[in-house]
C-alpha cells in the first residue's frame, strides 16, 4: 500500500542515524564544577536557508527525566538560518542531593524541529544529539594535566576482564587494541566506568601481555594508556608520559 497516497507527514526522531543535523554543539561533553553558577553550551543551526526550534532538556544516569537538579535555558528557542546561541544549565537547591565522594552523571539533549514544510507528502526528519554533562563536587576536581585514568586496573577473568575504577570520575574507554593507533581487538565493545565500582567486559582476547586503551579526555579528545599485564592477570597502566 502507497501511503503517500494519503498524504501522511512524518516526523522522525532519531538519535544516531546516517542524516546530517542540522543544529549542531560546539562540544562532545560538558563538565559541572561545583563552584560554577552555570555552565553554557554553544549551539549552531548550520541550515543557511531554514530556521529551526531547538529544544533542550536533560536526564539523569537511568536516562530518565526524573528529579534533575539543574534547570536548562531556555528549554525551547528559534534559530535563525546560519545562527547560533546558547543553552545554559544553573545547578538547583537539589544538587545538594547528589553525592559528594564522587562525579555524576546526566545527559544532555538537544533535539532540532523543522519548520514545517508547504509541500505536501514530504518526509521531515528531526535528529537529537544527545551529550553526557559531569557535575564535580569540589572535593572530587581534578587537579590541571591528571590524568586520572591511569588508575584504571584490568584483571583477567575467564571470559574478559573485571574493570577496577577506584577514582571519584567516570572514565569514558572506546577503544582497545594490542598496539598504538590501532583497531580495537575484534568483540571489543565501548563502556564507561562509574567512579568507586567494578564492572565486567567480556573479551575473547584476554591473554595479551599488553594492549592500550583509548579513553575520552575533557575536552573530547581521545588519548592512549598503555597497559601492562602482570604475572596473575592484573594489567595496570604505564604512566602516560613515558608511553612512546
Amino acid at each position: 500500500m502507497n501511503i503517500l497516497k494519503f498524504g501522511l507527514f512524518f516526523s522522525l526522531i532519531c538519535i544516531s542515524c546516517g542524516v546530517n543535523a542540522a543544529v549542531g554543539l560546539d562540544r562532545t561533553r560538558l563538565i559541572y564544577n561545583e563552584q560554577s553558577k552555570s555552565v553554557s553550551v554553544n549551539i549552531q543551526n548550520q541550515n543557511k536557508e531554514l530556521p529551526f526550534l531547538a529544544q533542550s532538556w536533560l536526564e539523569n544516569a537511568a536516562h530518565e527525566k526524573a528529579d534533575i537538579p539543574f534547570a536548562v535555558l531556555p528549554p525551547l528557542q528559534r534559530l535563525e538560518p546560519n545562527s547560533s546561541s546558547l543553552v545554559r544549565f544553573e545547578k538547583t537547591a537539589a544538587v545538594s542531593l547528589l553525592p559528594q565522594d564522587r562525579e555524576s552523571v546526566f545527559y544532555f539533549n538537544l533535539r532540532e524541529i523543522p519548520p514545517k514544510s508547504d509541500k505536501p507528502n514530504v518526509m521531515q526528519i528531526a535528529l537529537q544529539t544527545q551529550i553526557k554533562m559531569f557535575y564535580r563536587p569540589l572535593g572530587v576536581i581534578p587537579a590541571e594535566g591528571d590524568v586520572w585514568q591511569e588508575q584504571l586496573t584490568f584483571s583477567k577473568t575467564d571470559s574478559g576482564y573485571k574493570v577496577n575504577n577506584p577514582t571519584a570520575l567516570h572514565i569514558t574507554v572506546t577503544g582497545l587494541s594490542k598496539n598504538m593507533k590501532e583497531d580495537s581487538v575484534s568483540g571489543f565493545e565501548g563502556f564507561m566506568a562509574p567512579p568507586k565500582k567494578e564492572l565486567d567486559i567480556k573479551l575473547k582476547e584476554n591473554n595479551l601481555s599488553h594492549f592500550f586503551i583509548t579513553y575520552v579526555d575533557d575536552f573530547g579528545g581521545h588519548p592512549e594508556l598503555k597497559f601492562i599485564c602482570q604475572k596473575g592477570g592484573l594489567c595496570v597502566a604505564e604512566k602516560k608520559s613515558s608511553i612512546k
